[in-house]
């Protein structure tokens, strides 16, 4: 009867763990099978986009995937942000550059020729991936404080930024008048920290003299708006002392506004003189 009984719970105790293992069999089979599906979904998506020259079709595939399994919150507007930067960044030219809707009201501050801040002229430098100052502005807080040519901002207030991160910076750097900004820069093999207080600053003045032998001498650090009328104004200044020759200085310019370069150079050159040359996608020249 006793042995009955252990025979009893044996075949009950191997009929459970069976079913276990059939239970798990199937389990496996199942998931293996999904993950395998899916698997093969994705890698099926990513080859078709890998060879698929449509951008649009490409980055709606991608859409799909973070749609499915992204488990945070989704920015459609930063990811479409992203997309144009890193669109427009692909054609690896240091004069095509995407602006974003927020950076705008910066930018148009800085080429109309006031903003609030130190006062220096930034530009990528793409070999050593940090933004390295073209220039500070003359009589600004940074050129006081000992800012130069060519140094490399590491650091705003403690956070680090590379060149891509220029416009971040930049408005890291501003801020409201009289507050200050501590600013680590890379001078050669030594680093350096500055804490300079925010001024409201006028860009691009245009300044001149004149030198031994009656030569006059202007130099201005950017094409801004009204930079054609300040440049106007100073040589008719220098015209008035006798000078008999001109230099114009545009070391460490950073550039600007076209029309105003032109509107220089149209005062100053001889009538009928070739000052632009436009060339389009089929190298016609206008």
């Amino acid at each position: 009867m006793e042995e009955k009984k252990k025979f009893k719970v044996y075949k009950i105790i191997m009929l459970i763990v069976l079913v276990a293992f059939i239970t798990f069999l199937c389990t496996s089979i199942g998931m293996y099978q999904y993950f395998t599906m899916n698997k093969m979904d994705n890698l099926a998506m990513f080859a078709t986009t890998s060879s698929d020259l449509n951008i649009e079709t490409t980055l709606k595939k991608y859409k799909t995937i973070i749609d499915k399994y992204y488990l945070g919150e989704i920015d459609e507007e930063k990811l479409k942000e992203g997309a144009i930067k890193g669109y427009i960044e692909g054609l690896n030219d240091p004069y095509t550059e995407y602006i974003a809707k927020e950076d705008m009201k910066d930018y148009l501050e800085d080429t109309m020729g006031n903003f609030v801040g130190i006062g220096i002229y930034m530009v990528k430098n793409t070999e050593v991936n940090k933004i390295q100052v073209l220039a500070p502005i003359k009589n600004s807080p940074a050129e006081k404080a000992g800012i130069l040519p060519g140094d490399l901002i590491i650091s705003v207030n403690d956070v680090q930024y590379t060149a891509e991160d220029m416009s971040i910076a930049s408005n890291k750097i501003k801020g409201e008048e009289g507050s200050k900004v501590k600013v680590q820069i890379l001078r050669g093999t030594e680093m350096k920290t500055f804490e300079i207080k925010r001024e409201n600053i006028k860009v691009n003045p245009v300044e001149g003299k004149v030198l031994n032998n009656d030569i006059g001498y202007i130099e201005f650090s950017s094409f801004d708006e009204n930079t054609a009328q300040d440049f106007k104004v100073k040589y008719e200044e220098l015209r008035k002392q006798g000078i008999n020759s001109l230099i114009i200085d545009l070391r460490n310019n950073g550039g600007g506004i076209v029309s105003e370069a032109l509107t220089i150079a149209d005062y100053i050159a001889d009538k009928g003189s070739i000052l632009l040359y436009e060339v389009d996608k089929i190298i016609k020249k206008k």
